[in-house]
């Protein structure tokens, strides 16, 4: 999502999330933890990537968490030939992202951070596509909320659980494109089913903040962004929407994990304060 790279206040809303102790445990794919994230969310946060999602956007800076299966990432120049990489590689050549987690394991990082989230910060779900493991991500709710720790989800929102989306305090969600033609050529995925959650996500009485990554060449123009903005405008629960200039950071991850890079470039400043001209202000 629109978070950093994924690496090895006590809440508003209070929807009863279902679990227990006595539980069968479950287990999640987790791609990353961030700790004192400053970019996913509100105040320092605790970030949990997870694996898998069902967009494959060419400019993600994430593509590590696009697989739902444990992947192992290659950086040939931190090789020192030392060949022993079957006993884990202590040089950083061979990083393999996905460890399967419980929520108790995760509850453990969270009550470490748990004295800088203040009274905004707290747990943001990110990826990836967190409500691809629904039975992990309403556990480890569960245990935030227990500790009285706030939390919130990046998501795509190309999945729909009214229940899971209810018990954040915040929902982040990106909107890449207006149009299906254009979504689909860039994502893989329309964006029909996108809008309708969207404005179910809106009735559920949690906040929204919507973003859209800016993409020269894909939608860095008038047209596309005030088209979006006209969009969310209608939404009174959608509280702001930011327009994220594109980086490359997802370059020599995507070059790791065998793909081929992109090659879209970066926003300059002009641009982006043009087009921001045109995304809507509260």
């Amino acid at each position: 999502m629109s978070g950093g790279d994924s690496g090895f206040a006590a809440g508003e809303h209070t929807a009863d999330i279902s679990g227990g102790d006595n539980a069968e445990p479950v287990y999640g794919l987790v791609a990353g933890i961030e700790r004192g994230a400053l970019h996913d969310g509100p105040g320092i946060r605790t970030a949990v990537f997870m694996k898998g999602c069902p967009l494959d956007c060419a400019w993600c800076h994430n593509p590590e968490c696009i697989s739902p299966k444990p992947q192992t990432l290659y950086y040939p120049e931190k090789c020192v030939g030392c060949g022993h990489c079957a006993d884990g590689c202590h040089n950083g050549a061979r990083v393999v992202c996905g460890k399967r987690m419980t929520p108790d394991e995760l509850l453990l990082v969270l009550l470490e951070d748990r004295e800088y989230y203040g009274d905004t910060g707290g747990l943001t779900l990110t990826g990836g596509e967190p409500l691809m493991q629904p039975a992990f991500a309403r556990e480890l709710i569960r245990l935030a909320r227990r500790e009285r720790i706030g939390v919130a989800v990046e998501t795509s929102l190309y999945y729909y659980d009214e229940e899971l989306l209810e018990s954040f305090d915040l929902i982040m969600f990106d909107l890449k494109l207006p149009d299906d033609e254009r979504h689909r050529k860039y994502t893989g995925v329309g964006v029909k089913n996108i809008k309708e959650h969207i404005l179910k996500a809106a009735r559920l009485g949690v906040k929204l903040l919507a973003r859209t990554p800016v993409v020269p060449g894909v939608n860095a123009d008038i047209e596309t962004i005030a088209e979006i903005s006209d969009f969310l405008y209608t939404l009174p629960a959608v509280y702001k929407y930011e327009l994220l200039p594109y980086h490359p950071l997802g370059r020599p991850k995507r070059e790791a994990l065998g793909l081929r890079p992109d090659r879209f470039d970066v926003p300059d400043r002009k641009l982006m304060e043009e087009l921001n001209r045109y995304a809507f202000v509260r």
